[in-house]
């Protein structure tokens, strides 16, 4: 599969799920997305206008913009994105009627996690579903204004007009669900499979380095480095292992060297020999 087919395919998956979130999860509870679909859940909430067609008609505007100031490239991406979501979300209308969880908090949280996956998915490929999305991408070519603070500032206002029409009990739900999905959409575009990258300056690096092939098994990548007191030359080791792996690397260490210096870092996601190239070992 081209890597472009890939892309498309991703985004209609991930159209497809938030279309679900907001149609079984938040719609029956009176609950709101974020960002344009929010809009168009309010506007349904208050004339019965289907949420799809509202969405992709305030995306118009949004999509001359992005042609005149993104590209013809990004923009028949994001055209295709915005369709297929308008199409899904009243495609899957139906579904709002079997109020399939009753209590508003766990539909809250449940249309959050599935509105965070979906959302990971096409952002996870580079893709985009329209609306804030846009905003965003001109802003940050164009403008040094911080696209979170923009993206919190549209939500804000979303979440006053919950609080003003359906009560603030309702509105804050609603920033449950925004949060839980802000953070796994995150968690989705990272990776789950998370490591950790271990800086290590020592003079004792060779049985440092040995001791991590042999008990660990984990490559290591030898760094020169010089300090800037001392002008000594040294040797900086790097490594990535998983989080398991920590509490020996330092065991490891602490044995070799215990004036070793170590910095512990988050890796996001780690792709290459070892870890996700096929036919390698993963830990």
């Amino acid at each position: 599969m081209s890597d472009k087919m890939n892309q498309y395919f991703w985004v209609a998956v991930g159209c497809l799920v938030c279309s679900l979130s907001i149609n079984a999860f938040l719609v029956p509870h009176h609950l709101l997305s974020g960002g344009v679909s929010g809009i168009a859940i309010i506007l349904y909430f208050l004339f019965g206008l289907p949420i799809g067609v509202l969405t992709f008609a305030m995306n118009i505007p949004l999509l001359y913009a992005a042609y005149r100031l993104l590209g013809k490239n990004y923009t028949i991406g994001t055209i295709y994105g915005a369709i297929l979501f308008s199409v899904a979300v009243d495609a899957t209308s139906f579904v709002s009627g079997f109020n399939l969880i009753d209590d508003p908090l766990i539909s809250a949280i449940t249309g959050g996690v599935i509105s965070g996956i979906g959302s990971g998915l096409i952002f996870r490929v580079n893709g985009s579903a329209g609306g804030l999305d846009i905003i965003a991408g001109i802003i940050k070519k164009y403008y040094s204004l911080n696209v979170g603070f923009v993206g919190f500032a549209v939500n804000c206002v979303i979440m006053l007009i919950s609080a003003t029409l359906f009560g603030l009990k309702l509105a804050m739900l609603t920033l449950i669900s925004m949060f839980i999905g802000a953070n796994l959409t995150d968690k989705v575009v990272e990776g789950f499979n998370r490591k950790k990258t271990v800086f290590i300056v020592s003079y004792n690096t060779d049985n440092i380095v040995e001791a991590i092939l042999k008990e660990v098994g984990r490559g290591v990548t030898i760094l020169h480095g010089q300090g800037a007191f001392t002008r000594q030359n040294k040797q900086v080791l790097f490594v990535v292992v998983s989080l398991t792996q920590i509490a020996k690397i330092k065991m490891l260490v602490h044995a070799a060297d215990p004036n070793a210096f170590m910095i512990v870092q988050d890796a996001a996601e780690v792709m290459g020999r070892g870890f996700t190239l096929p036919g390698t070992k993963q830990v």
